[in-house]
């Protein structure tokens, strides 16, 4: 189970010494992986406990697991955050609290520490098989079929050895779970006229493109690993952040920013 987490901090490693524009957001990218690794072993190794699913029943065991991943933001993130991180180890239980209940009823991509943090506890619910009561969220294949999330990015895999074209997957932004998605539509809108949909790469990252709908000016980053296999699609989408100022000076939105805010 923790070779997934694993993953994804050897590539944030290996991008942020490759990468020439993205190397400060990988490299906090990599230590916030770190420490929602270890929230996730934390979770993962507690005896006598798995996970209800009830944030309310769940929220007094993994409150134990945040001091950890607050430090390592105080300790690495930009100057903002790691302000943030220190005031938040002030406060009380009650107040953190409310925020991740409020924040996992109703999630936004703007609230950075909550989502940070919460990712490890939905990966586990999924990997332990847990349920979650009844949420109120849009019944749509284009929001996770575990938890409600939003999609943070598409991938694109070939499930035969010998496939000339990719799945197509969403990766939930709330719980890292995916799930399976139709190639040519839109993944905030459902719009399905190729004419709506357009797409924008570059040489520099040619495994990872824009997927915009000219329909809701939305857009997601989609990461192909028919092309690049060993690519990590959480972490190839920091990556490739240029792309996300291509998409925003076309006038268009980003369905979920990612952790770092892009």
């Amino acid at each position: 189970m923790m070779g997934w987490w694993e993953e994804q901090i050897r590539r944030a490693d290996q991008l942020a010494v490759q990468s020439s524009g993205s190397t400060e957001l990988l490299t906090f990218y990599a230590q916030l992986l770190r420490a929602q690794s270890e929230v996730y072993e934390f979770l993962r190794s507690r005896k006598d406990w798995l996970p209800s699913g009830d944030i309310e029943q769940d929220v007094p065991v993994i409150l134990g697991a945040l001091p950890r991943l607050l430090k390592k933001v105080e300790t690495y993130g930009p100057e903002t955050l790691a302000a943030e991180a220190h005031d938040l180890l002030e406060k009380d239980a009650d107040t953190i609290n409310e925020m991740l209940i409020r924040y996992w009823r109703n999630p936004s991509d703007i609230q950075f520490f909550a989502k940070a943090f919460l990712q490890p506890y939905g990966r586990w619910l999924v990997d332990a098989g847990a349920r979650i009561p009844a949420r109120a969220f849009t019944d749509s294949e284009r929001r996770c079929p575990f938890c409600g999330g939003n999609p943070q990015v598409t991938c694109l895999k070939s499930k035969e050895a010998n496939a000339e074209s990719g799945n197509r997957e969403l990766i939930c932004s709330t719980c890292l779970s995916t799930w399976e998605f139709r190639r040519v539509v839109c993944a905030n809108c459902g719009e399905e006229r190729p004419s709506k949909l357009g797409y924008f790469h570059t040489p520099e990252y040619d495994h990872v493109r824009i997927e915009a709908c000219d329909t809701c000016k939305y857009y997601i980053k989609g990461v192909d690993l028919t092309r690049l296999g060993f690519a990590v699609p959480l972490v190839d989408e920091v990556a490739a952040a240029p792309l996300d100022v291509w998409a925003r000076e076309h006038g268009y939105v980003k369905i979920e920013l990612n952790l770092v805010g892009l």
